[in-house]
């Protein structure tokens, strides 16, 4: 009996040790669990509490508002709270879906772009413009200012961001470029002693002349010369990437080309164009001729052209020895005929007239007679010569009229018919970038830092200190040829080359009109389009 207990005694004591093994084998099981559920959480509360991951599925979505959680918008003076108010508002200056949050590139990054232009801007429009550039990859901006971006408490934010240089429009910038080569040269020569546009095309080619120094200084490799209402649009790339779309240039390749497309707006109280306006009008270079002219008539709506303004693109050069400024739309080599191409996709959007105060503030910009002979001095091309008569002669209710029935496109049937075409497009990734960085707050952040900067410094400002251009005191005087001062893809990508060698300065080109195009092929056009 002895030997049978002890028999039966021996499973029970293995079956006891396999429960102990397996309870301790649970515990540690469950406690594992219990501290990797408690390090995420942990985790996850501190990169909330930095501002770091917000929830990116509400971050595009117009109207969400990042501070309904009770956080408090950042506190600004009475005279920056008008930028505020249009840019923005939030409780963290990141914006979390590109590489680098604070948008400090550093020099891995390649090849390194820059932007260069001639502005009198506002906040409201260089920071989303600048930032929406810094997000496809650009590096560094050498912004010329003058009027209200040349005001303290703008170039002083301007300034404070990484990348960017500002430089004033003062006497003894203009004394430096009384010096410069082009000064000298013929090719710049038809545009000097003439107001207005003429005089600001000047502007913008002795400045680029400049930027390209500036740009070997900082090492940059690609440089684009661009105003304040254009966005370059890299269609193409996987990435929306301009680093990645001029990565894949070939070498030998010294000019890239970028046809613009023209803004549609279809309101009239548009306030923020870059976040409000989708459709705009293909380039004759993304379209076939027989599209083109085909519907020619219907997509000019009674304007002098299919753009109200111009339509030969702007362009990239890569920055290299002898290069020079052919304009303010392309680029050119003192010593060689540079190899250019053009892409099938990429375009820079221009936004023309999207505002109908742009009317009245071109206007003000300009001191010629409302009459069709003195507006030629003034302007280059026939809308901004007729805008500035109606601007100059009707009332503020006759210009709205005019506005509304030149400008803006309230036809639906006549948009969904080009749209089909594909005369009108609809592109809304840079609106979603635009309406993201003002939703991160960067703007506003941006804003904040450099007004506390200035109320800092504010008693050791003086006038003195107000040339930031870096270049040497120049007391000579010299005749300034100023209008208005002297009056008397991938490897898989497709590209285009071009031949012309033509050295004389590119103005704004309208795109090609109906005159000159063979009346037989036009009849042939038009009955094809109305099928």
């Amino acid at each position: 009996m002895a030997g049978l207990f002890a028999t039966l005694r021996r499973p029970t004591n293995i079956s006891s040790s396999n429960f102990q093994s397996s309870s301790v084998f649970a515990s540690r099981l469950l406690y594992l669990l219990t501290v990797i559920s408690v390090s995420l959480a942990v985790f996850a509360f501190v990169l909330q509490w930095r501002g770091g991951l917000p929830d990116p599925t509400t971050r595009w979505i117009p109207g969400h508002d990042p501070n309904e959680a009770g956080s408090k918008p950042v506190r600004l003076s009475s005279s920056s709270s008008g930028c505020a108010d249009i840019l923005g508002q939030s409780r963290t200056a990141s914006f979390p879906y590109f590489r680098d949050w604070k948008f400090n590139f550093g020099s891995d990054l390649r090849p390194k772009i820059s932007i260069t232009t001639s502005t009198s801007a506002g906040l409201e429009q260089i920071l989303p413009w600048m930032f929406y550039h810094k997000v496809i990859g650009v590096t560094n901006f050498f912004l010329f200012v003058e009027g209200k971006a040349a005001s303290p408490n703008v170039s002083k934010v301007l300034k404070s961001i990484p990348g960017v240089r500002v430089i004033y429009r003062t006497k003894e910038l203009e004394d430096v470029q009384a010096k410069s080569r082009i000064w000298n040269e013929t090719w710049l020569a038809g545009f000097f002693y003439q107001p207005c546009n003429h005089e600001l095309f000047v502007k913008q080619t002795l400045n680029m002349e400049m930027a390209i120094v500036m740009a070997r200084e900082a090492g940059v490799d690609w440089i684009i010369h661009l105003d304040t209402d254009e966005l370059m649009h890299p269609a193409g790339t996987s990435e929306y990437s301009l680093r990645r779309l001029l990565a894949d240039i070939p070498e030998d390749v010294d000019m890239v080309i970028f046809p613009n497309y023209e803004s549609s707006v279809e309101r009239d109280d548009v306030k923020e164009p870059f976040s409000e306006v989708s459709m705009f009008k293909k380039n004759y270079d993304h379209l076939t001729k027989e599209m083109y002219f085909g519907n020619y008539k219907e997509a000019t709506r009674g304007n002098p052209n299919y753009f109200l303004t111009y339509g030969n693109g702007k362009s990239a050069a890569r920055v290299q020895d002898h290069l020079r400024p052919n304009g303010a739309h392309r680029w050119h080599n003192y010593m060689k005929s540079p190899k250019e191409i053009k892409l099938e996709e990429a375009a820079v959007l221009h936004y023309t007239y999207p505002k109908f105060s742009d009317l009245t503030s071109r206007r003000d910009r300009c001191g010629c007679k409302p009459t069709k002979e003195d507006v030629k001095r003034c302007f280059m091309l026939e809308f901004d010569r007729a805008a500035f008569i109606i601007a100059s002669t009707l009332t503020e209710e006759e210009m709205l009229h005019w506005y509304r029935e030149h400008v803006v496109w309230t036809d639906k049937t006549l948009i969904q018919k080009l749209i089909k075409k594909g005369i009108l497009t609809r592109i809304y990734t840079p609106m979603a970038i635009v309406q993201g960085l003002k939703e991160s707050g960067i703007f506003v952040s941006v804003i904040a830092s450099a007004h506390r900067d200035i109320i800092k410094d504010e008693s050791l400002s003086s006038a003195g200190n107000r040339n930031a251009s870096g270049y040497p005191h120049i007391t000579d005087t010299f005749p300034r040829k100023m209008g208005r001062i002297l009056e008397p893809q991938s490897t898989a990508r497709k590209f285009v080359e071009f031949s012309k060698t033509d050295r004389q300065a590119i103005p704004p080109e309208s795109p090609p009109g109906m005159d000159g195009i063979d009346l037989t092929d036009t009849k042939y056009l038009l009955k094809n389009s109305s099928s």
